[in-house]
């Protein structure tokens, strides 16, 4: 099944008549499930907590009766996200529709970017705040900004945030809105803390859950190479060369991030680089760069992981596994979007059995471990299967056990 149902409508989900045909001029024909769920219970006041697999269309899913709520009622509504990048891409949704609503203006607030200009749209009045924790504090503290009047409260990919570290600030937030509004909290996956918190500051929430927390993009096809650290780059360059399309290459710091993005500038790759070292300037130029082609490769660390939007990315590879098994989901959720193929490939170090084992308990099934058909077989390892559980013990390369053997 694909992601967009074309058995769906907006129709009949509350959605005023004036709006179906904004989405309808705007090539919104078809809701997507979390929008087609959602909707109406959002417009009906209620909490929710909404979770679906990166991809399914959940900007969109709050952006519709967020417009429809301020078009007829006063008061603001605050979007928080954990990156830059997410709060662009929020923007573009709600810009798409809001030029229709002549009245209602949209302010991004985010780190990396001048103050001034954002205190100047701050100055205009806007209804719509697009934010992410530390600048939005920023903001509070030097009281340009003024909560008093939310009456929405949206935490997109809020497992995210509270990965990023933010969870002071996004309860600090939680303490300058009004406790009389609609909190919304939407993610691809929802664990404990986030559901902490959400019984903290949701009256009784709506759970709409469209595939089990943890789901992967339905067309997409994953593998595991089990290489040592020495070795990944050869491996990584043998991907390159079999596969022809977009690769989105993750990185677990910044450091690894510049250093892999250089030495594929060195082999000849057109790549570019995302992470907490590049200005925002530099990361749009990155991100605008690959989506029209002129970089085939880009590298990102976790910062990237939500927020690229980007159709028919055809590989994505996982050089280190996350910290989190959590956005292991979200990173290969780049590749098979809206119904499309995809592919993710990941790398793990012999030592790195426990984190394939937490991923594959999310996942809820083994990833399916190869050999590169052009590479030595020596070059790859194996974990030994213990009792009844996935991988847990690293097993000697084939050398290595051949040469036991011999002895």
């Amino acid at each position: 099944m694909a992601h967009t149902e074309t058995h769906l409508t907006f129709d009949g989900l509350g959605i005023a008549p004036r709006l179906i045909e904004i989405l309808d001029r705007l090539k919104f024909k078809h809701p997507t499930p979390i929008q087609h769920k959602a909707i109406p219970v959002i417009l009906e006041d209620k909490d929710l907590i909404g979770i679906a697999q990166t991809g399914t269309g959940k900007t969109l899913a709050f952006a519709v009766p967020i417009i429809q709520r301020l078009s007829l009622k006063k008061g603001k509504a605050l979007i928080l996200v954990p990156t830059r990048e997410l709060a662009i891409q929020v923007n573009e949704t709600f810009q798409k529709i809001l030029p229709f609503y002549g009245g209602i203006k949209a302010a991004v607030l985010i780190g990396g970017a001048p103050i001034y200009p954002q205190i100047q749209a701050l100055r205009k009045v806007p209804r719509v705040i697009i934010a992410t924790p530390g600048r939005l504090i920023d903001h509070l503290e030097q009281r340009t900004v003024m909560l008093a009047d939310v009456n929405v409260l949206v935490l997109d990919e809020a497992d995210r945030m509270l990965d990023m570290g933010f969870e002071p600030q996004v309860r600090r937030v939680l303490a300058s809105v009004p406790k009389d509004r609609q909190t919304l909290f939407f993610s691809a996956t929802m664990p404990t803390p986030i559901l902490k918190m959400a019984s903290q500051c949701m009256k009784l929430p709506v759970c709409v859950e469209i595939a089990k927390s943890g789901t992967t993009p339905e067309r997409l096809t994953q593998e595991l190479f089990i290489v040592s650290k020495e070795r990944k780059l050869e491996l990584l360059k043998k991907l390159l060369d079999q596969y022809h399309g977009s690769v989105l290459v993750f990185a677990r710091t910044r450091f690894d991030a510049k250093r892999v993005a250089g030495l594929l500038k060195t082999a000849g790759q057109a790549s570019a680089q995302i992470h907490a070292d590049r200005t925002l300037a530099q990361r749009r130029e990155a991100l605008e760069g690959f989506k029209t082609g002129r970089y085939r490769v880009l590298v990102a660390t976790d910062i990237a992981a939500r927020g690229i939007d980007v159709t028919g990315i055809e590989l994505v590879i996982n050089y280190d596994l996350p910290e989190e098994a959590e956005n292991y989901v979200h990173r290969i959720g780049r590749t098979g979007r809206a119904g499309h193929e995809g592919r993710a490939i990941s790398f793990a170090t012999p030592d790195q059995a426990s984190e394939v084992r937490s991923i594959e308990r999310l996942l809820q099934k083994p990833l399916p471990v190869s050999k590169h058909p052009e590479l030595p077989a020596e070059l790859f390892f194996e974990f030994r299967p213990a009792g009844r559980g996935f991988h847990t013990k690293r097993r000697r390369s084939f050398g290595s056990l051949r040469r036991s053997r011999r002895r």
